[in-house]
């Protein structure tokens, strides 16, 4: 007999993969969420739908009950309330693994390790807070929940993505990037295009959180990001190189940017300090991750099919141009 997996979200973008993993390794899956999104299992034989508020103890407990899962992965545990109700309804189940952040990590230093590197601290106020502000606070303060649950015994544990990227990537920061390459020769890129924001593939995501649940250690945190880090610069040439056309990267200080209003920080996935996980711990546990090539051909292809283009991320072409006519002058 199949395992059983309850998927908590399921249906965006990294939850739609780990449905899709878990299905590929022999796993019968249920998806619990709201109901609010597409859902893309709609009509799949060996996914079931159970709906439900994540949010609402007794909804869990009911999808427990109908599902009797062997193990849980929590997408959607956005409060710390949120893990300490999930781990006490299902602390009876061989794995529960909550997707936590990189941004729980409350210092800058390279790389951040699990274990060693100090996370953020969460105020009564913060733990409650929807802003963006207190996301990686919030995020530490399910891990530490995690961490609770496992000494009562609940094998609970829990993964940090950095900024994740891939098919069906509702967020839209890689299509902005993706889609300059595809309509312009030339993409003005931030400073010297050496700063470095570890990204993590979401298939890659999605198998750690699997492979964690299969073999983690209750209690225990694991970062999850591509295996070779690539900078800005390098991340323009792999979706060059995977759309099979050609962009020139043009490098625009603070002061040229400023001719047009614009700052280093107006461009997604630019990062001053360098982000960098360590995924040692995860990689011990047998996990890989995909060649760096392989993902980014799969992330232009489903871009290319589908209606993202990154707008909403986007400082203005015109804005570009007039930066790309002052670098001209010089």
């Amino acid at each position: 007999m199949a395992d059983t997996a309850l998927v908590i979200g399921g249906t965006r973008f990294i939850g739609r993969h780990v449905v899709d993993d878990l299905l590929d390794h022999g796993y019968e899956v249920t998806i619990f969420n709201r109901g609010n999104h597409e859902n893309p299992f709609d009509g799949h034989d060996t996914v079931q739908h159970v709906e439900g508020d994540r949010r609402e103890e007794l909804d869990l407990k009911t999808a427990k009950l109908s599902v009797e899962p062997d193990v849980v992965i929590d997408c959607v545990a956005y409060y710390p309330e949120d893990v300490r109700v999930a781990t006490d309804v299902f602390a009876d189940v061989d794995g529960y693994v909550y997707i936590s952040s990189g941004s729980a990590y409350g210092v800058e230093e390279i790389p951040k390790r699990e274990g060693e590197t100090e996370l953020c601290e969460c105020t009564d106020e913060q733990a409650t807070d929807d802003s963006h502000d207190s996301y990686g606070p919030r995020k530490a303060e399910g891990d530490r929940e995690i961490a609770a649950a496992a000494e009562e015994g609940v094998n609970a544990m829990s993964v940090r993505p950095c900024i994740v990227y891939g098919p069906h990537d509702y967020t839209e920061r890689l299509d902005y990037w993706i889609d300059r390459v595809l309509d312009h020769d030339r993409v003005v890129v931030p400073g010297d295009g050496q700063n470095l924001w570890h990204r993590a593939y979401v298939e890659d995501v999605a198998s750690a959180l699997r492979i964690v649940a299969e073999a983690g250690e209750p209690g225990e945190a694991y970062n999850v990001g591509d295996r070779r880090l690539v900078t800005m610069e390098e991340m323009i040439n792999l979706i060059a190189d995977a759309a099979d056309t050609d962009c020139a990267v043009v490098h625009a200080g603070e002061r040229e940017l400023a001719a047009a209003d614009l700052a280093p920080e107006d461009f997604v996935l630019y990062r001053d300090y360098p982000h960098v996980l360590d995924t040692d711990k995860l990689a011990g546990l047998g996990w890989e991750s995909t060649p760096l090539s392989e993902a980014m051909e799969a992330t232009v292809a489903e871009h290319r099919d589908s209606d993202r283009d990154g707008s909403e991320h986007d400082p203005g072409r015109d804005a570009e141009e007039r930066v790309l006519g002052v670098l001209d002058t010089l």
